[in-house]
């Protein structure tokens, strides 16, 4: 099969983007087009990309709503340790233990998915003139051909940038181009203008559901530690929490964050404790119940609440995590407590009232948590014992205690 591979920050995913697989797929050069949603880009660090499982799950659905069964998604980026440079994409995609087996996950044919492969990287000509200065470059070029995209009005003069690539490198640039519809639009635009009308329905939806890029502004006030630790704890936790699950805890993380910077309380902290506290929600029972022991003995028992205990030893184990604001506000987030600190009680109500929870109108809450924070939590408190009277489930000891913490008693 042939096979581009088409790969960016998808930040947000737009017009352009899919104007260039539709292209690559209409020039006949390529069979398939494998989309590659960077996870750690070299040249944006930190705030400045939106964290990988966002733009990830974005990209999933605009292609499931827009492309049939010629478009597919690999999250290999997710897979690779730091920096994932093209190079290395193209290297571990290509290997045909890994193709052969993602292209049968894809619902094609084992015959043709262990047949030989020819693949090709999918650009625009913006790219064609920096690619001599790509992380080897030369190593890159050599095992790889390129299928660049040509606009109209387009003024770059690829045969002149590819003899120039070519003789900077020592090596033949294998190009083919092809024609695409002049959409003038970037990302960079798009966020920094709040305007969507250039991007698929299905990630303006995306964007909405999450409040996607407001709520990621708190990272602004964030340092570039936590930033980092953000984006590394949503990678490491895509291996473990299916999509909806993953979402809302980073969706918690933002908001808690925002919450601290309202309430006075530590950003940075608020930050990873909200975005990894349901961390070990999808481990296997006997693992969270070995971990909530580990924590706290015999207090949690309910198989509901064991992941809050497990995550914060989780999360420990995996990032050497020690602070026990952090530790604690994970513990605490399902519960609550007698003597609550402000983080506990901001991750806990974060939880509730993130953007895409819709069990209950969560409106008032929402509303009030910036200026009164324990005035949401005794309304977000009151719905939950609600829930637990009418499902006839008794009340933790540690919920009554914050109940009376927050002079509900």
């Amino acid at each position: 099969m042939k096979i581009g591979l088409y790969g960016g920050a998808f930040d947000p995913i737009h017009n352009g983007h899919v104007s260039m697989i539709r292209g690559a797929l209409d020039s006949g050069v390529v069979d398939i087009v494998i989309v590659i949603p960077s996870a750690r880009n070299p040249f944006k660090p930190g705030r400045a990309l939106t964290c990988a499982p966002y733009r990830y799950y974005m990209v999933k659905d605009v292609i499931e709503d827009l492309f049939d069964d010629d478009v597919f998604l690999s999250d290999i980026e997710f897979k690779i340790e730091g920096i994932s440079y093209t190079d290395t994409v193209v290297d571990r995609i290509s290997d045909p233990a890994y193709i052969s087996a993602f292209l049968e996950e894809q619902g094609i044919s084992s015959k043709k998915a262990n047949a030989s492969h020819k693949f090709c990287w999918i650009a625009g000509s913006d790219c064609l003139e920096s690619l001599a200065t790509w992380h080897n470059a030369a190593s890159l070029v050599s095992k790889i051909s390129f299928l660049v995209a040509f606009r109209p009005g387009d003024d770059c003069d690829i045969p002149k940038v590819a003899k120039e690539t070519s003789d900077a490198l020592g090596i033949p640039v294998d190009i083919t181009t092809f024609d695409i519809d002049g959409v003038e639009i970037a990302s960079s635009d798009i966020r920094r203008t709040g305007n969507f009308d250039g991007i698929p329905k299905a990630a303006r939806s995306f964007i909405d559901e999450h409040d996607l890029y407001e709520a990621c502004k708190i990272l602004e006030d964030c340092s570039d530690d936590a930033c980092k630790r953000f984006t590394d704890a949503a990678i490491w936790m895509y291996g473990y929490l299916r999509k909806k699950r993953l979402l809302h805890t980073l969706n918690t993380g933002l908001l808690s964050a925002y919450l601290a910077k309202c309430h006075g309380a530590d950003i940075d902290k608020a930050l990873i404790a909200g975005a990894v506290h349901d961390c070990a929600k999808e481990l296997p029972i006997e693992d969270q119940e070995r971990m909530a022991y580990a924590r706290c003995g015999d207090l949690f028992v309910d198989e509901k609440l064991l992941h809050s205990p497990a995550g914060a030893v989780f999360y420990n184990e995996a990032f050497g995590e020690e602070d026990p604001e952090i530790l604690d506000a994970i513990t605490y987030h399902t519960t609550g407590r007698g003597e609550a600190t402000l983080l506990d009680e901001i991750v806990f109500l974060a939880d509730k009232i993130e953007p895409s929870r819709t069990y209950t109108d969560l409106s008032v809450m929402r509303k009030i948590a910036p200026t009164d924070l324990d005035g949401a939590a005794r309304l977000c408190l009151e719905s939950v014992v609600d829930k637990f009277k009418r499902k006839k489930r008794p009340v933790h000891p540690l919920t009554e205690g914050f109940m009376k913490y927050l002079g509900m008693q």
